[in-house]
């Protein structure tokens, strides 16, 4: 990857990232292209804003300043402390502060901050209505940007966001946070740790060194330089260091690693606080976070739609509430080495086929073992010939899950009898993902799309017991899905048919 990769951090326009009608063009092609890149590499790309919304950022970062600086330099009052509160992720609104990482916060959050400061005495930054619908819009076309790349319909996420606009009496799940880390007149510097760089410059890093946002996609903006992120190498790069005045940085969460079943892997990243002399404001900053809606559920279904395989532990639907409120060892995260994550470099005819990211061996060079080369034959004959099928007859498919499925295949009235039936599926066959079939139901699935797969693909035989291959082959040749049921009659998988 480092060959064909991206020497730093992608840029992309944000006017290039809006979806259009129609064809998409070679501009949006390139853009979801380099994002992608960039995100694949350094779990984050710096997105470029027209000029007159540049302006209202660099306001809002001005009247941040002036906002943490005009309250008291004491210490925050017990009410005002917060310590990441995890059952209170769609509630925080208005200021609070951490003194473990030394750091302010004013949360915006439609339906619940009031527009209109509630005591005379104190004014909170100013402009974030607009902000937070500025930084909103752009996250919700890169999270469309992110979904085009991956195969996925329009829109996929639509359900589990936020209405827009917000109904009656709703709350937003969104939140624009207004931040100030090491403002010298806020108390709780003996709260961290000192680092010393090579140089000699004193640093100083909060005491959880490693943070990983919860949201869907987050997009910060910062006066001053100090986020890092950590690569797809496990290096520490500073994202923000050469941030033009009209550009964001934007990074993907926890809640989009699950929901596109860890194709995508979240930004783990770090605050650096400079103690220079002189910097009486701290570093200030405008974080906002998609988040997805506290009734919902983090599902793969879209996933499993666009023909992408789906682990076991992803395979179940998670409750955003859950899910927020779990904690998520970042360890096992990124240490993953099994995952599909997914890598988009641009194929040599110029068309955008998103390939997953190589780990270790380019496939070319190294046989793939023979149970991985029939669960992608079983991936491409899904997108090639049953998706061709099943658009055609306006089906859209929704595979079951395990425990279901194995009786659903011996019963005419069963959930998902009549879309095995509109598209042909092999009787016998657990109407699941192919790639989650076992490897002798693999080869009755092929089998029934691709008439003679089999003997066009002689290393599959190994992967049946001794003395089943022949009888595999011989029920093959008769090219009926009868005869291909027989072997698999006892399958045990299942799927979720809604």
């Amino acid at each position: 990857m480092a060959g064909s990769g991206l020497p730093s951090l992608g840029r992309v326009k944000l006017a290039d990232l809006v979806p259009c009608e129609g064809v998409p063009s070679d501009s949006y092609k390139l853009s979801v292209s380099t994002l992608s890149q960039s995100l694949a590499q350094y779990s984050a790309a710096i997105i470029q804003f027209p000029a007159s919304d540049g302006a209202l950022l660099r306001s809002g970062l001005d009247s941040a300043r002036l906002y943490f600086h005009q309250r008291a330099s004491s210490y925050p009052a017990a009410d005002m402390i917060h310590t990441n509160d995890s059952r209170e992720w769609c509630k925080t609104s208005g200021y609070y502060a951490d003194p473990q990482l030394w750091q302010e916060t004013y949360d915006y959050r439609p339906g619940l901050t009031p527009n209109e400061p509630n005591n005379s005495m104190e004014f909170p930054p100013a402009g974030l209505p607009d902000i937070f619908a500025l930084l909103g819009k752009a996250a919700r076309d890169i999270l469309d940007a992110i979904s085009f790349y991956l195969n996925l319909r329009s829109s996929p996420f639509t359900e589990i966001l936020d209405n827009v606009p917000l109904r009656n009496r709703e709350i937003s799940s969104s939140v624009l946070s207004v931040c100030c880390y090491a403002r010298p007149s806020f108390q709780g510097a003996q709260h961290h740790n000192l680092a010393t760089q090579e140089d000699g410059q004193l640093l100083m890093y909060p005491d959880h060194e490693h943070q990983a946002d919860k949201s869907l996609i987050s997009l910060v903006k910062s006066d001053k330089a100090g986020l890092h992120i950590r690569d797809f190498h496990g290096r520490w790069i500073l994202v923000d260091g050469d941030l033009g005045p009209q550009e964001a940085i934007v990074y993907p969460g926890l809640a989009l690693y699950q929901a596109t079943a860890g194709y995508v892997n979240p930004a783990l990243y770090r605050t650096e606080i400079n103690t220079m002399q002189g910097n009486m404001y701290g570093r200030c900053s405008l974080a906002f976070k998609l988040m997805p809606r506290s009734m919902t559920s983090l599902s793969c279904s879209e996933m499993r739609a666009a023909g992408h395989g789906v682990e076991a532990q992803f395979q179940l639907p998670v409750p955003v509430d859950d899910f927020m409120q779990k904690s998520h060892p970042t360890d096992q995260v990124f240490n993953r080495q099994n995952i599909q994550c997914f890598n988009f470099p641009t194929a040599q005819d110029g068309s955008m086929k998103p390939l997953v990211r190589r780990r270790k061996h380019d496939s070319r060079s190294k046989p793939l073992p023979p149970s991985k080369r029939l669960r992608l034959e079983a991936q491409r004959v899904l997108k090639e010939r049953v998706q061709d099928i099943a658009d055609k007859k306006g089906i859209k498919l929704r595979f079951c899950n395990l425990k279901e499925c194995e009786s659903h295949v011996h019963v005419l009235d069963s959930p998902c009898a009549n879309i095995r039936m509109e598209i042909g599926w092999p009787a016998g066959v657990p109407f699941v993902h192919p790639h989650d079939l076992p490897n002798k139901a693999k080869i009755g699935f092929l089998e029934a799309y691709e008439p003679g797969w089999t003997a066009t693909h002689d290393m599959e035989l190994s992967l049946t017991e001794p003395g089943q291959a022949s009888q595999h082959s011989a029920n093959c040749n008769c090219n009926s899905p009868i005869q291909v049921s027989y072997l698999h009659c006892n399958a045990s998988y299942i799927l979720d048919v809604s």
